[in-house]
């Protein structure tokens, strides 16, 4: 009696795994199908005239300084809604008012190179209402060891 309780136990298992197996799958397509965005033709478009700031060798403990200039390419006002760093030791300063299509406008973005040692890559992912609506900037460069005295 024990072993086709155990049996039919295992039958149903193996059933409800198949069930919801096919039920994810369903519902991961549909998922997929509702995320899907397809931006619309006057959807700002932003464009960085460099995407990279290499600031070369600096010592440990300077900060860096650099502004990343952009333009609205797009038929739209861009709106910047919010610009996140790698790490705390790297802070964005966004616009706040619309840029309209045509004009340009900066981020600001201040590196504390405090407690960094080497090659740094800092990137700044930028989110807005552009298309698309993530871009990141990197700022590059070598932290150096302050010579001792």
């Amino acid at each position: 009696m024990k072993k086709i309780f155990v049996l039919a136990l295992a039958a149903a298992t193996f059933a409800a795994c198949q069930q919801s197996k096919s039920s994810v799958t369903a519902d991961s397509a549909v998922t997929a199908t509702k995320t899907e965005v397809v931006a619309p033709e006057n959807a700002p478009v932003i464009s960085f005239e460099s995407g990279m700031y290499n600031f070369g060798k600096i010592s440990q403990g300077e900060k860096v300084n650099h502004e990343f200039k952009f333009k609205n390419t797009g038929k739209s006002p861009l709106i910047i809604t919010n610009a996140t760093a790698t790490c705390g030791c790297t802070t964005p300063d966004i616009p706040k008012a619309p840029i309209k299509p045509g004009d340009s406008g900066v981020i600001k973005v201040v590196f504390n190179s405090t407690g960094k040692m080497g090659m740094q890559d800092k990137i700044v992912t930028i989110t807005s209402n552009a298309n698309p609506e993530t871009t990141e900037v990197h700022l590059i460069g070598e932290v150096q060891e302050i010579a001792a005295k």
